[in-house]
């Protein structure tokens, strides 16, 4: 039987408990159904009997104390939410034992805003892992050290598993179920969730806001520039010229501020502005592709698919606001 320990951290979001638990349940109570016994023993486990979660809201009993469990065999860290360094230092003593049952041979897996705990154990220097998309810019700055991949909806890596955001860690745990149980348990439980298991990123959901917490003004007006200039064709040369700085030394300055390469944020900046158009107006596709400066039709759609996993009639088909309805 597999032991699966589910953190209960002080400030976590309710639902990245429960949900891992329940999903988990179930493939014990089908296999019971089956006379098969159960695979999973599932605990949480957390610092006191009793911890407030979702800003004090409810309350969450844990099966077990932290010092109670000396070896387990999957570590699920749950999505923390509000003050991230203070739901870090509130959560210090768990990290040494992350480290210490990895070490042990546990695998363990982040869910959405968990990985922000998941880093902290020092476990991701030099690895690649996913988070919320809307917390990558606070993520990179608060751990360089990790390969942030926001547009991944799961990373895999020597046993340390992400997820990305929200409800998307339901796709980490199937993956698990997947890997423990066998294929056919995983679409089980995808159809008994309503799970679509064959989702792979997290790029259609991201909302392109740029990163301007950073203090190199001169980068700060670059973005501005482009922003404000997205309908014309914005070359890192004229940038260059217009900041008086040279063109390696731009590059540098921009990929390092905002984790973005200066044609990378360009090309950003004017998918998020097509996104918005497929989304709320009846513009076709091409109408749309010349109001945000692309003039090649395969260029736009070979951009916008590796921006957003999506090709632009598939994303206007998913995401445009319906003004009638049927009937």
């Amino acid at each position: 039987m597999k032991h699966i320990s589910i953190l209960v951290p002080q400030g976590a979001i309710l639902g990245s408990i429960e949900g891992p638990r329940l999903v988990f349940a179930e493939v014990n109570a089908l296999l019971q159904r089956m006379g098969r016994p159960a695979l999973f023993q599932i605990q949480l486990v957390g610092l006191h009997h009793a911890t407030r979660v979702c800003g004090g809201r409810y309350t969450v009993a844990a099966d077990v104390l932290l010092s109670e469990v000396s070896r387990t065999d999957l570590v699920i860290v749950p999505a923390v939410d509000g003050d991230l360094a203070q739901a870090l230092e509130m959560n210090q003593e768990f990290l040494p034992w992350i480290v210490q049952q990895y070490q042990r041979g546990a695998e363990v897996a982040s869910l959405c805003m968990g990985a922000f705990l998941l880093a902290a154990t020092g476990l991701l220097a030099g690895r690649q892992c996913t988070t919320h998309w809307a917390a990558a810019n606070e993520f990179r700055r608060m751990f360089p050290e990790v390969e942030l991949r926001e547009d991944r909806l799961i990373t895999d890596e020597h046993g340390i598993y992400s997820s990305g955001g929200a409800f998307s860690y339901l796709n980490l745990v199937l993956y698990l179920i997947e890997k423990y149980a066998g294929r056919e348990m995983a679409v089980f439980c995808a159809k008994v969730f309503q799970i679509d298991i064959e989702r792979v990123s997290q790029s259609a959901f991201v909302v392109f806001n740029g990163q301007k917490a950073h203090e190199d003004e001169p980068i700060k007006k670059a973005q501005t520039y482009i922003e404000e200039n997205y309908r014309e064709k914005i070359t890192v040369d004229q940038l260059a010229s217009m900041l008086a700085l040279g063109r390696r030394n731009l590059e540098r300055r921009f990929k390092k501020a905002t984790s973005n390469s200066v044609v990378e944020y360009i090309q950003r900046v004017k998918i998020e502005v097509a996104k918005n158009s497929l989304e709320s107006t009846r513009e076709n596709v091409n109408e749309v592709m010349y109001n945000v400066g692309y003039t090649d039709p395969k260029a736009f759609r070979l951009t916008f698919k590796r921006v957003t996993g999506l090709s632009p009639k598939q994303y206007r088909s998913k995401y445009h606001r319906e003004t009638s309805v049927a009937g």
